[in-house]
Parts: structure tokens; sequence; C-alpha cells
């Protein structure tokens, strides 16, 4: 198979060329302006791919909410060229999205599932909902929710929470984390594999793919510190205290049991488990 990887400079799209090797097609701003529509057509013509994986997008938060038209160039406009052209070629689109498409719903009481209704709050958060929504126009599409991705150690270039903290961790002062926000933060190489599974088949639809259970910043960090041997402190603090320009999601764990349904699949390993994988993998 020939599968187009966008933004595959990226934690998620340079893990998923990692894994699919020699079925890799690499594009990034450097070999393909997605903004642009004929650039779009003129290259998937070209490539002839049987699938494209869509991982490119504007994911600076709160900056978006200063460049509303470029966030939404990105996280929308250019979903809409892929999916026009992938309907043309007639290959399945594999979009990604995010858990922040449920940030001002209401706390259904569990984790949300696929068929619950986007509440969007922000500009980052509205645009990545109009991009799952310029995918589904598509028919053979995949839209693929995660949460919070971390990269392998070894990503260099990659810039994570995890990575974060652990630079932190180094000055020897105390670490203030946010601790009202529930979500599942993710391992990049366990929703690579999950996209690749989903990619090969023709289970079209939208998943939920984040490691499984749930917890806060605060208490991912320091579960991180625990498992890392570290002795810094570590201090709760609200999202309000935090101040962020954008807002955040109290709530948007997600629910995988549609995805962990299919005949096949790879489980997503419990959040503490995908760090101590992560964590092994230091040098």
């Amino acid at each position: 198979m020939k599968i187009a990887v966008t933004g595959a400079h990226g934690q998620l799209g340079g893990e998923l060329c990692r894994q699919l090797c020699g079925d890799a097609i690499p594009l990034d701003i450097d070999t393909c302006d997605l903004t642009d529509r004929e650039a779009v057509r003129k290259t998937l013509r070209r490539l002839q791919p049987d699938v494209v994986i869509n991982c490119a997008a504007y994911t600076r938060v709160d900056r978006a909410e200063q460049e509303p038209e470029l966030c939404r160039a990105v996280n929308t406009t250019s979903v809409v060229h892929l999916a026009e052209s992938c309907g043309e070629l007639d290959c399945p689109l594999v979009q990604i999205s995010t858990d922040y498409v449920f940030g001002g719903g209401p706390d259904p009481g569990r984790p949300f599932r696929e068929d619950d209704p986007p509440a969007p709050q922000g500009v980052y958060a509205q645009t990545k909902l109009e991009g799952e929504r310029a995918a589904a126009r598509h028919r053979k599409h995949l839209i693929v929710r995660t949460c919070g991705l971390y990269a392998r150690p070894s990503e260099r270039r990659a810039e994570n929470f995890v990575k974060t903290m652990l630079r932190l961790a180094r000055s020897g002062q105390t670490v203030r984390v946010v601790g009202d926000q529930h979500c599942t933060p993710s391992y990049v190489p366990h929703v690579a594999r999950a996209i690749r599974f989903l990619a090969g088949t023709t289970a079209y639809g939208t998943y939920h793919v984040v490691n499984t259970g749930e917890t806060t910043w605060y208490e991912f960090a320091k579960e991180l510190y625990r498992r890392a041997g570290s002795a810094v402190q570590v201090d709760p603090i609200t999202t309000a205290e935090y101040g962020a320009l954008a807002p955040r999601p109290a709530y948007s764990v997600l629910d995988t049991g549609k995805y962990h349904a299919l005949a096949g699949c790879a489980a997503m390993p419990w959040w503490k488990d995908a760090l101590a994988e992560y964590l092994a993998e230091r040098p």
C-alpha cells in the first residue's frame, strides 16, 4: 500500500512514517501546502495513494485565539481540499481530531462516546470540529479523536507535556500543574498503531483512540515523576490560576469502546503502563 501521511514532521505523523516504513509517503509544508487546493490535487494525483492520513494541524491552542484565520486555514480549509481530492481518487481519508471538541459540553458522568454532541470552545476546538465535518463529507472517511499526545523520548523535535515536565524537574523548583482538567494523555506509538489498523479497514466513521483510564494533568505529572524517580515537588493549581488565553475542557475523557470492539484491533494500554513504556525507552 501507498499511504500519504501529512504533517510528517510532527509527533504523530513522524511516528506513523516510522511504523509504516516503505509504505509511507511523508508530506509536510515543504512538499505540499494543504491550504492550496490546486497543490493538494496535483500532489495526490501524482502520488495516487491508497490512503491519506492527515496529521497536519494548527495546535497552538492559545495563539489560535489571535490567529483565527491561519488556524482555520490549516485545520478546516486543508481538510476540505484533502476530502475533495480523496473523493476524486476514491481513497480513504483518515482525519486526526481532538478531545477538545467536547470542551464546552456538560459532563455526561462517563467518558464521551463518538455519538455524543460536540460543544467546542475556542478557535482551535471549533476549527478541529469543522475539519471533522469536512472529512465526513467524503464517504470513505475515518475520524480519529485523541488527546494529549507525547512522542517517544528519541523524537528530539517533539514538544509535549511529558518532555516539559521532565525539563522542569531538572530545575529543582516546585512544579505547578493544573489539577481540574480530566482527560487521558496518550503515548504516540500506541495511537499510531491503532491508526494503522483503522486505515487498513473499511469500518468508516468516527473513533476515539486514547490510552485507557483517566487522570488529571496534575496526577499525570505526579505519576511521571514517581516512575522517573524524581523528588521534585508538584503542586496542583486550577485552570483559572493557570490563566490560559483559550478555554480548556474540564472533562474530555474519551470512551474507546467502539475502537476496541473491532475484530483484530490492538488494545490501547492503560495510561500508567504507557508512561512506563515511555520511560523504559529513555536513554
